[in-house]
């Protein structure tokens, strides 16, 4: 059966193969419209949930806020990090290795009173304080650390403690 309107022949079988492929795009728009009504909705629900309060001025207010907050932090955090360059200056040239060693200097004494105090910098720098007890008094000598060498001689008790403080030894020692 053929159609002469407009001077077109269609055949019906042709008319029914477009009418069918309509349907299927039409079936597939639906779906696609009701997939884009559900992420729509979604969107909608949480545009409502975010703007939540009187009106926009209360979103503004809490970005405002929120934008201070961050200023205040970025300035507290540089703040702490020039602090923690300080600290970390200063403890350079504090005793931070220390060794003693307790000995009993003149026999007749007793009870280990005269002891030698190494006490290092991080560079290794720093002083040994020797302090011998006797009958007739005490007597302190200190002798400068450079680079975890003495210029000056060391006695044995002197080198004990500067190696514990180098981390040689153990912690404390008591000659006999």
């Amino acid at each position: 059966m053929n159609s002469d309107y407009l001077g077109i022949y269609i055949s019906v079988d042709d008319l029914l193969i477009t009418i069918g492929i309509m349907a299927i795009i039409m079936v597939i728009l639906f779906v696609l419209l009701l997939v884009n009504m559900g992420k729509t909705s979604k969107l909608r629900k949480r545009y409502e949930a975010f703007m939540q309060g009187k009106d926009a001025e209360s979103l503004e207010d809490t970005l405002v806020t929120r934008i201070q907050q961050i200023d205040q932090l970025v300035t507290s955090e540089k703040r702490n990090r020039e602090d923690i360059e300080k600290i970390s200056d200063i403890l350079l040239h504090t005793f931070q290795k220390v060794g003693m060693v307790k000995y009993d200097a003149f026999h007749e004494m007793g009870g280990k009173l005269s002891f030698s105090l190494a006490l290092l910098d991080q560079k290794n720098d720093g002083l040994i304080i020797n302090a011998m007890h006797s009958r007739e008094g005490c007597y302190t000598y200190i002798k400068e650390i450079l680079n975890g060498n003495s210029i000056i001689v060391l006695a044995d008790e002197e080198r004990e403690a500067l190696n514990i403080a180098l981390g040689k030894k153990e912690k404390m020692i008591e000659k006999e």
